[in-house]
């Protein structure tokens, strides 16, 4: 395809390509209460693209936005990364006469960022966020897991429970402003630390997510569009792969659309079709391996809990090959 050719982002979510435009509808970038994990495979892409050191180093700052306001525009390709509400994906069924089912998780989140400076004052929660290493407390129905970010200067904690506030929201209600008495309720049987971390969350500050997918789309594309992350693909946040695998399509698009022989409409969609044909079945795995990895983490009493903890141990103590690593995707 020609460097010249004009490519538009639905969504802030380029490989030499002069012309991009990127439509986000935030009226800016920052902390919205979620970290993310770099899981391996997002890692090896972006080593690929060059940028990996510096991301490792310490996460990097938009400093500038731009927001327009809405018009028409036209584009060569379009490249829908606008998430699981995605405008461009409904459009995009709608011409195919196809419908994406959004399927209620009944599971819900707390997102929460800790400042080093409102936790240094206590030794165990500064060990916390002084080490690398990333903890998880899991309970019945129920876990978080929390690690530091921002060169140590954030503890970013995510949990996951039972949906109890968002029954009567409407559909398109995907956050909440949270009770932090509910939001400690809920985890009152967790150890001390988790309670100290919690109560360290001001009040009127806590803010719940509602867990949402749908169900496999027949397909990702239709003529110069392609969907793309969680617009096409949104697992659970249960195994670290939401951005990791917006990133890999992203990394495949680019190679596509480079090798693609021209801006013409039609070999532009025969290029989307092999960026759908490389990530589809791939990507679907891990929404489903994410779902599953949420039902393990969840387990109540029984066998099927304790041959879990079994090689958790195993893995811990033992130093196994093979054991169940609850963030593991290859």
């Amino acid at each position: 395809m020609e460097k010249s050719a004009k490519i538009v982002i639905a969504g802030a979510a380029k490989k030499g390509f002069t012309s991009i435009d990127v439509y986000e509808t935030a009226s800016n970038l920052g902390f919205v209460g979620a970290g993310i994990q770099l899981a391996p495979n997002m890692a090896r892409v972006l080593d690929r693209l060059g940028v990996w050191e510096d991301i490792a180093r310490e996460a990097v700052e938009c400093r500038e936005t731009s927001i327009r306001q809405p018009q028409t525009l036209t584009a060569d390709v379009l490249l829908a990364a606008d998430g699981i509400k995605s405008n461009v994906r409904s459009a995009l069924l709608k011409e195919i006469n196809a419908d994406a089912t959004i399927v209620d998780t009944q599971q819900a989140a707390y997102r929460i960022m800790l400042k080093r400076s409102e936790m240094e004052h206590d030794p165990e929660l500064l060990a916390l966020i002084d080490n690398e290493i990333v903890t998880r407390w899991i309970g019945e129905k129920r876990h978080i897991i929390a690690y530091p970010v921002s060169s140590k200067t954030i503890y970013n904690i995510s949990t996951a429970q039972p949906d109890k506030n968002f029954a009567a929201a409407p559909s398109a209600t995907y956050t909440t402003k949270g009770s932090k008495k509910a939001m400690m309720d809920t985890f009152s049987d967790f150890c001390p630390k988790i309670q100290r971390m919690l109560d360290l969350v001001p009040e009127g500050e806590v803010c719940e997510w509602k867990l949402r997918v749908h169900a496999p789309l027949p397909t990702w594309i239709h003529g110069s569009v392609a969907l793309v992350g969680d617009s096409c693909h949104p697992p659970l946040p249960h195994l670290a792969q939401g951005a990791a695998q917006a990133i890999e399509d992203a990394a495949v698009l680019a190679e596509v659309l480079d090798l693609c022989p021209s801006s013409n409409a039609e070999d532009i969609n025969k290029s989307l079709r092999v960026y759908e044909k490389v990530r589809k079945e791939r990507a679907e795995t891990l929404v489903e391996l994410a779902a599953e990895n949420g039902r393990d983490l969840h387990l109540g009493q029984g066998k099927a809990k304790e041959e879990r903890d079994r090689k958790f141990a195993a893995l811990k103590y033992e130093k196994k090959e093979g054991g169940a690593v609850p963030d593991k995707a290859k």
